[in-house]
């Protein structure tokens, strides 16, 4: 499920979540290792034709790391200080490459031109994960998944 399908299925909480992302340029992504072991990586992001891409530098571990195993988490920056505003927000899912060839590697350059060469990945949306305090007092975690609707944990 791309990032239109999530924006279509639940707006309010596609919203908050990019608002997240588009509030630092600079996120945390997750992959995993040849061993299997985690491994964390400072990375860009753009919400961009309805998709949610990761675009990298040729040849980064990161990328290799997609390429062998595509599955991933990505948190976005919590900010500086206590203000969370919106939240934690947090995605997961599978990272599949796009080719050079392909006409929406082309239309990705052209909207955000980054520099070249570079891997970019279109990402399929397995899980979203917003947390944030409520009140002062509820801690509230609502999390989506592909075909179910968001499910809200609240408690203090």
């Amino acid at each position: 499920m791309n990032w239109d399908a999530l924006s279509a299925a639940e707006p309010d909480l596609a919203a908050t979540v990019e608002a997240r992302f588009g509030a630092f340029t600079h996120h945390t992504l997750a992959t995993l290792r040849r061993d299997g072991s985690p491994r964390t990586s400072g990375i860009e992001v753009r919400i961009v034709g309805g998709e949610l891409w990761l675009g990298m530098m040729p040849d980064s571990l990161k990328a290799l790391d997609l390429r062998r195993d595509p599955r991933f988490a990505l948190q976005a920056n919590p900010g500086t200080g206590t203000d969370m505003g919106g939240g934690d927000v947090r995605v997961s899912g599978r990272a599949v490459e796009v080719g050079d060839d392909d006409p929406a590697k082309a239309a990705y350059v052209k909207e955000v031109e980054p520099p070249e060469p570079f891997h970019l990945f279109r990402t399929e949306l397995t899980e979203v994960t917003r947390t944030y305090v409520e009140d002062e007092k509820y801690l509230v975690v609502q999390a989506w998944k592909p075909g179910a609707p968001v499910r809200t944990l609240k408690r203090t």
